[in-house]
């Protein structure tokens, strides 16, 4: 196993988007922070000989890293062709021995049919904050449930006491959560700073 440091290294020459747009909330995943989430999940036996899926993949940095710890297949699933062709690209950079699928569908809705015991989510779902956009995240935790055992998804700081009572609504369990950071580039025009570091949660979560 590769070490969380050199994963995030590895992840480093990920593209970000071109042109984010501002109603899905893209943001581009951080090298580091992906490369923990993996290795938490490698460590909990998440990766290895499973399949990943990686909800609202973006350009996708959390299904590469994935793809570098040996699961048996990686499946991104992203709304925003601009993001999957950039995703493509990361992938050809990376060149992961795993190969990854690409799908072009509505994270929220995916076109998809698992064995759930063998499949595992990562994701960093939109949190919800621009108009329209309200209960993303619930959505999205909607959908882990119903494709996998275990799901890890970023959260905004903070979002501990509804997450566990949300989870446990839908029959599943928080086991671990981390707190983390996401340093978030000057990218739209109500953006006040160069880059900002926006605090925020990361769970594992087992569904039943």
């Amino acid at each position: 196993m590769s070490t969380r440091r050199s994963l995030a290294q590895r992840l480093g020459v990920v593209a970000g988007f071109d042109d984010p747009l501002v109603d899905l909330e893209q943001y581009t995943t951080p090298p580091e922070l992906a490369a923990s989430i993996v290795h938490v999940a490698d460590l909990h036996e998440d990766i290895e000989n499973q399949t990943v899926i990686d909800l609202g993949s973006g350009t996708g940095m959390l299904a590469l890293a994935a793809a570098l710890r040996g699961p048996d297949r990686v499946i991104g699933v992203e709304l925003d062709r601009d993001a999957l062709s950039t995703a493509i690209k990361n992938r050809q950079r990376i060149a992961t021995n795993t190969s990854v699928d690409w799908i072009c569908a509505d994270a929220r809705n995916p076109p998809l049919s698992t064995k759930r015991s063998q499949t595992t989510v990562l994701m960093n779902p939109p949190f919800g904050a621009q108009d329209g956009n309200e209960g993303a995240d619930r959505s999205f935790l909607k959908t882990a449930k119903s494709l996998a055992r275990v799901s890890y998804s970023v959260h905004n700081a903070g979002s501990q006491e509804f997450v566990n009572a949300f989870v446990e609504e839908l029959g599943g369990e928080v086991t671990h959560e981390f707190a983390a950071e996401l340093d978030v580039d000057h990218q739209f025009a109500f953006h006040e700073k160069a880059t900002k570091s926006i605090d925020a949660e990361v769970f594992r979560i087992v569904w039943g």
